[in-house]
């Protein structure tokens, strides 16, 4: 018997530094900095997770029939930060999807699961923002930007 292989869909693509540095650039100077001024304190630029929970992430999306992951933007609220530094700030969570043919097309629909107690979203979420848990010596990485905030003045991100 001959079994079907699915054609893997691809949505992104490589991107070189220049790319990178530009869309952050972009994003510190159209939104972080409103962002950060509304807070009162600086908005999180990045999340980072190791390698071997995102293997282990994507494995489970596999094990569920999952083909894609969908990144949410997000942010804390006080009630559910998993720590005061992180509330207000923004996050990202990875939710599984599974491609679905319906009368408007293929769309890319959330992965729910099963646990025994409820059916719940396949979702991961919880990773170290920066800020407030930075790595790199300059606090910031890659996508350096001296930022003008007007009449506040400016902030190196």
């Amino acid at each position: 018997m001959v079994k079907a292989q699915k054609k893997s869909v691809k949505a992104g693509k490589l991107v070189n530094t220049e790319h990178v540095n530009r869309v952050i650039r972009n994003y510190k100077q159209e939104r972080w900095v409103h962002n950060s001024k509304r807070l009162g304190k600086e908005d999180s630029l990045s999340v980072w997770y190791s390698v071997e929970e995102l293997e282990e992430f994507l494995a489970k999306v596999k094990d569920h029939g999952g083909d894609g992951i969908k990144l949410y933007f997000g942010a804390y609220d006080t009630e559910h930060a998993p720590q005061p530094m992180y509330e207000g700030r923004q996050t990202v969570v990875l939710v599984a999807t599974r491609e679905k043919r319906t009368e408007h097309g293929l769309v890319d629909k959330d992965v729910y699961v099963n646990t025994g107690k409820e059916t719940t979203i396949l979702a991961y979420n919880v990773g170290k923002i920066c800020p407030p848990m930075c790595t790199t010596d300059d606090g910031f990485g890659i996508g350096i930007t001296i930022v003008d905030k007007g009449k506040d003045g400016i902030v190196v991100a």
